[in-house]
């Protein structure tokens, strides 16, 4: 599997691209639609599915163009956010302080995400785990074969997400990055939603809230 990313203008969020032989896989399409659209027209392979960590507007703000462009893949979403998509208050564009943007509202997610079991689409096998706490549906992605987690804005490279949001939950941030990620092994690799890469065993000895 391959791993390619774009760092969105909007608050560098990062969408990632998991490329198989035969599909694709979109992670939190952010703000720059030409960019992502572009990516996955080089690409070149249908888009198996959109999977979104949370639904925050930096990571959902393409996904109705994705779809419009690739012929309505399935959207999946925590059901604890599943609304936020049609709301600009609940996903933060509405709010004042984003004056600079237009409203996100999206049409509805085609799934809401299943904890009980592994996926398997399109080859791509992996398991969702809740990570709340930086808003209360947040969930990460494991994908045990490649060794690797993406971790939306739960887990960063030497920080962790902000806990001062709607819905957030210090507390809960915590017990979710410990319960779900930090009981990984340690090479495993970790895609947060903005910033750099990391590993488990490098948050473990180096990010200054868990020593």
């Amino acid at each position: 599997m391959k791993i390619l990313k774009t760092v969105n203008t909007l608050a560098k969020e990062n969408t990632y691209y998991l490329v198989n032989e035969t599909a694709c896989l979109l992670i939190d399409p952010g703000s720059d639609t030409d960019h992502i659209l572009a990516k996955l027209a080089t690409i070149g392979k249908p888009v198996a599915a959109i999977l979104l960590t949370h639904a925050h507007y930096d990571h959902i703000i393409s996904v109705d163009a994705v779809r419009e462009h690739y012929q309505q893949p399935p959207v999946y979403i925590s059901d604890k956010e599943a609304s936020w998509l049609m709301s600009p208050l609940d996903n933060l564009s509405g709010l004042s302080r984003h004056d600079d943007i237009p409203n996100v509202i999206l049409a509805p997610a085609d799934h809401h995400f299943q904890y009980d079991q592994p996926y398997e689409l399109a080859g791509f096998q992996f398991q969702v785990v809740k990570t709340p706490g930086h808003s209360h549906g947040g969930v990460s992605f494991i994908f045990p074969q490649e060794a690797i987690v993406f971790s939306g804005d739960a887990l960063f490279k030497e920080t962790i997400g902000r806990s001062d949001l709607p819905t957030s939950n210090f507390d809960n941030l915590i017990a979710g990055i410990k319960q779900e990620l930090f009981t990984l092994p340690n090479h495993y690799k970790v895609y947060p939603g903005h910033g750099w890469e990391t590993t488990i065993g490098h948050e473990k000895s180096f990010n200054p809230f868990f020593r």
